[in-house]
């Protein structure tokens, strides 16, 4: 599958391009970057990969199968349309849109051309939930009461500011998709949201939302940017013991370290052993070795369902699903009560 990829900030430079490059099956085509710093960087990280000024123009050349949109998430609806009309396949990046009715306007766009839609859920493949999920497939926590998904960064220059922006629209829909991959969907949300005023305008910083899946397990996600402090962390609690990891994300870090996974696939996306969480049982207390982490996966995956007419690994579908979780979430941060979806 030929893709091209429009947008070369941080997603497409470190989270789409390389895994592209890495996954089977799957050939770079072309990037669409303007501004002249940026069609810079495009020419030192892929020399022979043609660079187009536009999404049209990338269309008129005709060498693409499908698209990535990872361009800022206001010009994302626009571009999702243009390359379904082009009879495109896309994978749409997180947040694919702003809230859960445009999630449904893009994934009836996509069945009605014919084509495939997917939503860019990458952080299913992290290495700590990859193992957090082989363990509850395996039975070794018993029924899973709770999950408790965190993701703190100190990193308040990629905060997108204003109304429209804020954590809730960025991390938020990392884990609130990770919490659904394991726990399925989602029955309620109770939701607390803390702002900052800038001069873009209000703008939620950090979060805590309390989510109750129809399985009857809870699972708590919350993040922050703002607080100077970084941990990675997953407790998980079933009737047979509990889990817990403090993890590195190791895939980005090797990617802003300057690493490409293809140029290391048998040992690319594993945290360090120093790293392997510990599961807590009647036995004790045992590390468990770290499943694999593998982002290029999901375009193996996206291009495998192409070829096969099946859904995409994370589809417009469940992307709305996502959405729809938000905005149940920032209707219960307005109100302070639990909303039911």
């Amino acid at each position: 599958m030929k893709i091209g990829v429009v947008g070369y900030g941080t997603g497409g430079q470190h989270f789409h391009t390389p895994f592209i490059a890495a996954a089977k099956n799957c050939h770079l085509a072309g990037i669409v970057a303007r501004a002249p710093q940026t069609v810079a960087k495009v020419r030192a990280d892929w020399p022979d990969t043609p660079i187009y000024s536009s999404l049209s123009e990338m269309i008129a050349a005709g060498l693409c199968d499908a698209v990535t949109i990872t361009t800022p998430p206001q010009t994302r609806r626009a571009l999702v349309l243009e390359a379904i009309a082009a009879g495109l396949h896309v994978v749409a990046d997180k947040p694919f849109a702003p809230d859960a009715a445009g999630g449904a306007e893009l994934t009836a766009a996509a069945e009605a051309r014919g084509v495939t839609l997917g939503v860019f859920q990458n952080r299913r493949l992290d290495a700590d939930l990859q193992t957090l999920r082989k363990l509850i497939a395996d039975g070794r926590l018993g029924r899973v009461w709770r999950i408790h998904n965190r993701m703190d960064f100190d990193d308040p220059a990629t905060l997108e500011p204003g109304p429209t922006g804020g954590l809730l629209r960025d991390l938020g829909s990392h884990l609130v998709d990770q919490m659904l991959y394991l726990n399925g969907p989602v029955q309620s949300v109770f939701t607390h949201l803390d702002h900052v005023d800038l001069p873009e305008g209000r703008t939620n910083a950090s979060f805590t939302l309390t989510l109750n899946h129809k399985n009857g397990t809870m699972s708590e996600v919350s993040a922050t940017k703002l607080n100077h402090y970084s941990l990675r962390e997953l407790r998980a609690y079933g009737d047979k013991g509990a889990y817990v990891s403090h993890s590195t994300d190791v895939q980005a870090q090797s990617i802003f370290a300057g690493k490409r996974p293809a140029e290391e696939p048998e040992t690319w996306g594993y945290e360090p052993q120093t790293n392997w969480g510990t599961l807590y049982n009647a036995e004790g207390a045992t590390r468990i070795p770290s499943e694999q982490g593998r982002y290029h996966d999901y375009y193996e995956a996206f291009a495998q369902a192409v070829r096969d007419g099946t859904p995409p690994p994370v589809s417009g579908t469940e992307g709305t699903r996502v959405l729809a979780v938000l905005d149940a979430a920032r209707e219960s941060a307005e109100t302070g009560r639990s909303v039911t979806l």
